[in-house]
């Protein structure tokens, strides 16, 4: 007799299940079962997906690639569907997989079972799913939930969220000890004061989750009748709930009990062995979770307590001076760092803002940081400029770093040497003079008062503590009154794979996308642009650059109207952007940033080429300065009017009395064409003596691109000095 003959005799059939093709081979059983005729047939997948209830295709397909996945059998019951949408009976399909590369096929059998009767632990599972593969997939997905939970009220949530194979509670809570005492750690299912009788609850309580903390023990109540017999004194404490059943599961840590969990159940629940293996387990990664929590909010409350202490509360009552400032530590680890700020008052009546950053992320770092901090406010507060600030703040880091015990490595003391960035800015409230020291750290950036963003060069030396003789020259600016000043360290340009250059340009936009909001809205919108949803789209092109702290710190002059804008019925000017710089005698590599500077400022001009002119003309009046005077060269560049009207004026004065004048060179002549080359290109141009020197000036107007060139106009200021300081190439 053949072995089909042998199965259709006690009503089981066969299938073939082929994943390449998509195919179903039914033998004549196996057809009838499914509420065809009873004949082999071979059937689409969805054909056959038709006769199963949408809900068991869904499980069965989890099943099957379970069993695909472990080599194993895959077993589930299945409802039959008949073409009015009622259930023709219930079969289970019992199938093993054979692979063929990345395909498979599924052979089996399909045989009738009796519906299960109401009330079991079946009927409840419904008749989908193996009960041990569905044990296996919830814990696996329990365990990865719980693991990925970084704090209490997350761990909470996802436990409330877990759905169970074939019971779920609809009624949690997680109980604490404190001394002698129960707590609620967190509920779900319960409403809001239902948990005031369990609070402070003394342990010795006739009360089942006080039980399970003082002996370690599970207990299992399936029924109202056993709760009440059990713990008869507290059980109209539970009976107002109206649950049929209630599990109570000690949390263990380490071999300590911690608290317990109480799961309950609206439906009777006959806690089956496979059932309390669940919530055992379930009790298990739960205890784990909420002690990793525990330690991990204890951790972030230390390292934000030691990071809140060091850093400074802001003067808020500055006259003529708005100020803000942020904190954001890094993600791993601590949460601690070496990146601060610091607001000082001067002896002078000034105001010194300091930022930096020391090498690190972890408790030296921070260490060494605070230590640092209070150096510089002891230099500040005795008077020195900013680079005798940060001279000595140089020497005192390096013995600082060199005696800070290591710990580790095979060296003592000093085997493991830090250096920190700095920026030390002196400021001015009433003038707007900005006197800046710069110690290997990031240049400052300033909103003009027209929204528009630059970044501006200083003068530099090394990290403190690289070298305690270095120098650090001071580079000064003006703030006009509207305008931002913008002092961060590197993590502000860099977290999310970004260079200083793409760093600077994501950050500009911010900026400027923010222009007429407080300080406030700002120092919020310049964090989240690097640590909220903005930031995945804003990635740079280092992706594999790690995260790191932020300080961040916004200083305005305040506009006429009393606010970093001015106010709407306020009279204000025409639109002017402005910048002032200082270039000594001993840094004539700095011209190339002046130009640089100037190409910023004039970064929407209308006509390249007068932007190309005027960065030229710039540089040659500096480095005329530098090559032939003895004194500094100060540059003061402004643009004012509409755009599309604007007029451009750059004056350069220096301390000599010596004019210009203009010169014939010859053609090979390596010298002598900056006048002639300012009046071929300048709109108007000038020299005007002054009492101490002299300045140079040159104007552009703004011109539609493609449009004729300068006239060359107003050039007899330059054309009548006859002094030995004449133009000479730039460097």
């Amino acid at each position: 007799m053949r072995t089909e003959d042998v199965l259709a005799a006690i009503g089981t059939g066969l299938w073939r299940w082929d994943n390449a093709s998509e195919t179903v081979n039914l033998d004549a059983e196996a057809a009838r079962l499914l509420g065809l005729p009873a004949a082999p047939v071979t059937l689409s997948e969805s054909a056959v997906r038709s006769r199963f209830h949408p809900v068991d295709w869904v499980e069965i397909n989890g099943v099957v690639n379970l069993a695909v996945s472990e080599g194993t059998l895959a077993e589930a019951r299945l409802r039959i569907m008949g073409s009015d949408g009622k259930v023709l009976r219930i079969v289970r399909s019992r199938s093993r997989p054979y692979r063929h590369g990345s395909d498979f096929e599924l052979v089996g059998t399909l045989q009738e079972v009796p519906e299960p009767q109401p009330g079991t632990t079946a009927a409840r599972t419904g008749v989908t799913g193996d009960w041990r593969r569905s044990r296996e997939a919830f814990l696996l997905d329990a365990g990865r939930a719980l693991a990925e939970a970084r704090s209490t009220s997350e761990v909470l949530r996802v436990a409330a969220n877990l759905s169970m194979p074939g019971f779920s509670p609809n009624g949690l809570a997680v109980f604490g000890a404190e001394g002698d005492h129960l707590s609620i750690t967190g509920y779900h299912g319960y409403e809001a004061g239902d948990d005031a009788p369990f609070l402070h609850m003394p342990l010795d309580t006739d009360y089942p989750a006080a039980e399970v903390v003082r002996t370690g023990r599970a207990i299992y109540l399936p029924s109202p009748e056993e709760y009440q017999r059990r713990f008869p004194s507290t059980w109209p404490l539970a009976q107002r709930f109206h649950r049929q059943s209630w599990a109570f599961l000690p949390l263990i840590v380490a071999g300590r009990t911690i608290g317990a969990w109480l799961a309950a159940f609206g439906y009777p629940v006959a806690f089956t062995p496979d059932e309390r293996s669940v919530l055992t387990t379930v009790a298990r990664m739960l205890a784990q979770a909420l002690s990793r929590a525990s330690v991990q909010e204890s951790e972030r409350a230390l390292a934000s307590g030691l990071q809140r202490s060091m850093m400074p509360t802001l003067q808020p009552d500055i006259p003529g001076i708005t100020v803000a400032a942020r904190y954001v530590p890094t993600g791993g680890g601590l949460q601690v760092g070496g990146d601060w700020y610091d607001m000082i008052p001067l002896p002078s009546g000034r105001i010194a803002l300091v930022i930096g950053d020391v090498q690190g992320h972890d408790v030296r770092a921070a260490g060494l940081m605070s230590q640092l901090r209070i150096a510089l406010r002891a230099y500040a507060s005795e008077g020195h400029h900013p680079d005798g600030v940060l001279s000595r703040a140089s020497r005192f880091f390096a013995g600082l770093a060199d005696q800070w015990p290591d710990g580790g490595g095979d060296g003592g003391p000093g085997s493991d040497p830090r250096f920190a960035t700095c920026l030390y800015i002196e400021v001015d409230p009433v003038t707007g003079t900005l006197d800046i020291a710069r110690a290997g750290h990031p240049d400052i950036a300033t909103r003009m008062s027209d929204g528009t963003m630059l970044i501006r060069p200083t003068a530099g030396g090394l990290p403190l503590g690289i070298d305690p003789d270095s120098d650090y020259p001071t580079t000064r600016l003006e703030l006009e009154p509207g305008e931002l000043l913008m002092v961060c360290t590197d993590g502000l340009i860099e977290t999310g794979g970004h260079d200083l250059e793409s760093g600077w340009r994501r950050l500009r936009s911010v900026i400027e996308q923010h222009a007429g909001e407080n300080l406030e809205s700002l120092a919020d919108g310049l964090v989240q642009a690097v640590h909220g949803p903005p930031s995945h789209h804003t990635t740079g092109p280092l992706a594999d650059r790690r995260e790191d702290d932020i300080a961040l710190l916004l200083l305005c002059r305040t506009a006429p109207g009393g606010g970093c804008l001015p106010a709407e019925d306020a009279v204000v000017p025409r639109p002017l952007r402005r910048t002032v710089l200082t270039i000594d005698q001993a840094e004539p590599e700095r011209v190339s940033g002046v130009r640089q500077q100037l190409r910023e400022l004039l970064h929407d001009w209308a006509d390249a080429e007068q932007v190309d002119s005027a960065a030229l003309m710039v540089s040659e009046m500096v480095t005329n300065v530098l090559l032939h005077t003895d004194g500094d060269a100060l540059m003061v560049a402004e643009i004012v009017g509409e755009r599309g009207e604007r007029r451009l004026r750059v004056d350069v004065a220096d301390g000599s009395d010596a004019l210009p004048h203009r010169r014939h060179p010859g053609e090979m002549a390596s010298s002598g064409r900056g006048l002639v080359l300012m009046q071929e290109l300048a709109h108007s141009w000038g020299v005007d003596p002054r009492g101490e020197g002299k300045c140079i000036w040159f104007e552009l107007y703004e011109e539609p691109e493609g449009s004729a060139g300068s006239d060359g106009s107003d050039g007899s200021d330059g054309s009548e000095g006859d002094a030995s300081g004449g133009a000479e190439p730039a460097a």
